[in-house]
């Protein structure tokens, strides 16, 4: 029992790799979107799935190779959440609105957007086109991997990096910083919070449908609601690593991934939810504020 084990651990552990970092790809628009705006914004779903059907459309219906299909999605998707954050956050914004009000707006403009995209394709799963990305299976010992399990893990360190030299290392980051620390102060200073906010708003939702995009290449099966499904793990995610905080998003995505189909692979599949969740009200009753998580000050 114990050399079986022993001998499935290694490719495990890369599967929860793979998980971890679709949750951590997912998660890390959601929590900058929170880092810096203050806002849980219940769109975010919808973008995911939003970049998994442009993308789907661009390479079944145009014939694009994925090398374009994906950061097409991604900025027509960025300029889409601009647009929903300047109808239905930046009013409730200027009239320093209550943060519960951004939460039930978006919550309805979600159901409104999860049934209008419901009515537009139906519920059943759609695929995207095989060649669209070499499945072949690369073998590194007992582990094997296939391209699109590596473009997501690459892809998410490379987004991390960038998130973080971003924030850390420019103007537009110190602005970002600014703004999540107190924007009226910012403004004084002169940083046009109004760009930041529509800044932010796009690399939020282009972030969110390129994750929508890689996960749909992975499990190729997409949805509507794929993203209302995902938003449950980007919780757990955003609380377990600290709420705008980029690197817990990182971490917390993949430590809650390797649980899960380490759980699934060695106890029983029927509790693979449940850990995400078990570790979600451990954070909150050991570390309310998360892994990397400083109350009071916000982070981005």
């Amino acid at each position: 029992m114990l050399a079986q084990i022993l001998q499935q651990l290694p490719q495990q552990l890369l599967n929860g790799l793979v998980l971890g970092s679709t949750y951590a790809l997912f998660a890390l628009g959601f929590t900058l979107m929170f880092g810096v705006l203050g806002v849980i914004n219940l769109t975010y779903g919808f973008y995911f799935s939003t970049g998994a059907f442009l993308a789907l459309y661009a390479t079944k219906g145009l014939g694009l190779p994925i090398g374009l299909a994906l950061p097409g999605a991604a900025v027509l998707t960025g300029l889409i959440a601009v647009l929903f954050d300047a109808a239905l956050l930046t009013p409730l914004r200027r009239k320093k609105a209550p943060e519960l009000a951004s939460l039930m707006v978006t919550l309805g403009a979600t159901l409104l957007l999860y049934t209008l995209m419901t009515a537009l394709f139906g519920t059943e799963i759609r695929r995207l086109p095989p060649a669209v990305i070499s499945h072949a299976a690369i073998t590194l010992g007992d582990v094997r991997m296939n391209m699109s399990q590596i473009l997501i893990m690459v892809t998410t360190v490379l987004i991390v990096l960038a998130l973080l030299s971003l924030i850390r290392f420019t103007r537009l980051g110190l602005a970002m910083r600014a703004l999540a620390e107190n924007g009226e102060a910012a403004q004084l200073m002169g940083v046009n919070t109004d760009a930041v906010v529509w800044l932010v708003s796009f690399i939020s939702g282009a972030l969110g449908s390129a994750a929508g995009v890689l996960i749909g290449l992975n499990f190729n099966a997409i949805q509507p609601y794929m993203g209302e499904t995902m938003m449950l793990k980007g919780f757990a995610v955003i609380i377990i690593g600290g709420l705008g905080d980029i690197r817990g998003a990182l971490v917390a995505g993949i430590l809650i991934g390797v649980l899960e189909v380490l759980t699934a692979g060695f106890i029983s599949s029927n509790l693979k939810d449940a850990v995400g969740f078990v570790l979600l009200v451990a954070t909150l009753w050991f570390r309310p504020v998360g892994l990397f998580g400083r109350a009071p000050v916000k982070r981005a």
